[in-house]
């Protein structure tokens, strides 16, 4: 019996090579959202991902859960901000296996009660097999929880987007300057591997973003996000008042493009260790980018939302660990001291203080005061 090209029995390999036969060179963007979604072979969407330190990496979420109760805590300033509406929806993209959901929710039924009973949790999950991992992680909340394959199947909300490290596994665009033009790094199969070559630029839309970058040297390599443009785009359609929350590593747009980052910010990483080549396993190493926030905010800007904050991790924690750790807590007991240093991991500068950015865009919500965690906010 002859097997058909997307059976689940065929490598996801071969069923690349196979659409690089049918179509030619394809862009770096749908060879990196095939590794990573496929629906059976993709990075995430297989439950292949392994987070922590026995893991291929490691985020806040690996600290511990202090991490989910100091954002519930950033989330029931936001319910009071709005004038603690009756429904409150939180919505996470790119949670995992509910371990934020499930700290979240724990954390705002035990310190802020009111907020926790208008609060209702929806997550963006187009895997069936994170889901089930995550329903089973949320059983108690299961009344509160529910699942939606993407954005734009999300009811009109007011609340919260959340996400942590969700921007930079959007599939991205590779582009190259060669002193006299810009051109597509795209993706050929030969003899059993896949390698670059140069190509035309695939998307109209980039020449547009191209026009806003900083003079480049011959050679330099980058990457163009339009992924996430359109991804804050739909988000806007559909939060009717609140914040979105987004936690990830990335740049200014100056420091993104600086002359001296010649071959951009595209990553692969397996067990903790960088991969030499971002093409080699589909499927089975996680493939990512740096996000480049002043496009996304200015995207954001003229779409309806406001820019509520941005600043690096470091400080965005001093402000929420303001209200946290109150300063009458000067003898903690072990549980609190086991959250002093989770704290202290999570704002140390030499580890995710600094590389990791946190961004609040507002849609309809007062701004005379700087929401907790941006009240020491430096421009990063």
């Amino acid at each position: 019996m002859e097997t058909r090209p997307d059976s689940p029995s065929v490598p996801l390999a071969a069923l690349l090579a196979d659409e690089i036969a049918r179509r030619g060179p394809i862009p770096f963007c749908d060879f990196m959202e095939r590794a990573l979604y496929h629906p059976e072979h993709g990075y995430y969407t297989s439950g292949r991902a392994s987070i922590g330190r026995a893991g291929d990496f490691f985020t806040n979420v690996s600290v511990g859960a202090l991490f989910g109760r100091l954002l519930a805590r950033q989330f029931a300033e936001i319910w009071e901000r709005l004038g603690k509406p009756r429904l409150f929806t939180l919505v996470e993209q790119g949670a995992h296996r509910g371990d934020f959901a499930h700290d979240a929710l724990m954390a705002l039924a035990e310190l802020a009660p009111a907020c926790f009973r208008a609060a209702v949790y929806r997550i963006i999950e187009p895997g069936l097999a994170l889901r089930e991992a995550q329903r089973k992680r949320l059983a108690p909340f299961a009344e509160k929880v529910r699942w939606r394959a993407d954005l734009e199947a999300l009811d009109p909300f007011t609340g919260v987007h959340f996400s942590n490290e969700l921007i930079d596994a959007f599939p991205v665009q590779v582009v190259k300057w060669d002193g006299l033009e810009w051109c597509e790094r795209l993706v050929a199969a030969r003899e059993g591997a896949f390698e670059f070559v140069d190509g035309p630029l695939s998307d109209p839309r980039l020449r547009e973003r191209l026009a806003l970058l900083p003079p480049v040297p011959p050679g330099c390599q980058t990457e163009i996000n339009l992924g996430a443009l359109d991804w804050i785009g739909t988000l806007s359609t559909r939060m009717v008042r609140g914040c979105v929350v987004a936690i990830d590593y990335g740049f200014t747009r100056d420091e993104y493009y600086r002359p001296e980052r010649t071959v951009g910010t595209l990553s692969a990483y397996a067990g903790h260790r960088r991969e030499p080549d971002p093409l080699a396993r589909p499927g089975e190493i996680d493939l990512t980018a740096h996000v480049e926030f002043t496009s996304l905010i200015e995207h954001a800007t003229a779409r309806g939302f406001a820019l509520a904050g941005f600043t690096d991790q470091h400080h965005f924690m001093v402000g929420l660990g303001r209200l946290h750790f109150p300063d009458a807590d000067t003898a903690p007991d072990a549980a609190r001291q086991r959250e002093l240093r989770a704290f202290q991991t999570l704002m140390h500068p030499a580890f995710m203080g600094r590389s990791f950015k946190a961004l609040c865009l507002a849609k309809d919500l007062p701004l005379a005061e700087p929401l907790a965690g941006f009240r020491f906010a430096r421009g990063s």
